[in-house]
């Protein structure tokens, strides 16, 4: 599995990806693996919409299980990948590029403190 250095991590499974006072949402490698193959999502597919630090943004759909996605930031969406609607097995192969989810605007920096480097996410997970 693969989960890059430069991303922080949740302990439900999402990464982000900061960009100046936005983000990049998606989820890991190690979720997708445990998901099996998505083959739907639903997201917040309008800009603007409000998303709350720790509560569900959205769902994930895979040949083995539904699963709710958590956010890791409290913010608006500026967009979500559009791609996603036809193509969720993006999410399989590109987990980390093709398969990101939302963009956001986020409202609380110091919600960042809670997200862990990819160290801590490998123990986390290794844990479980």
């Amino acid at each position: 599995m693969n989960h890059p250095g430069n991303l922080k991590y949740s302990k439900t499974d999402e990464w982000v990806r900061v960009e100046g006072d936005e983000a990049i949402i998606g989820i890991t490698d190690y979720a997708q693996d445990q998901l099996g193959d998505i083959v739907y999502v639903e997201l917040p597919w309008e800009s603007g919409q409000e998303i709350a630090f720790e509560e569900k943004f959205g769902d994930i759909e895979s040949v083995k299980a539904t699963s709710e996605l958590v956010s890791p930031l409290s913010g608006n969406v500026v967009s979500a990948n559009e791609d996603l609607k036809e193509n969720p097995e993006y999410i399989n192969d590109y987990p980390y590029d093709k398969g990101w989810m939302l963009r956001i605007k986020f409202s609380d920096a110091s919600q960042l403190d809670a997200l862990l480097d990819v160290d801590q996410y490998l123990e986390y997970v290794q844990g479980r």
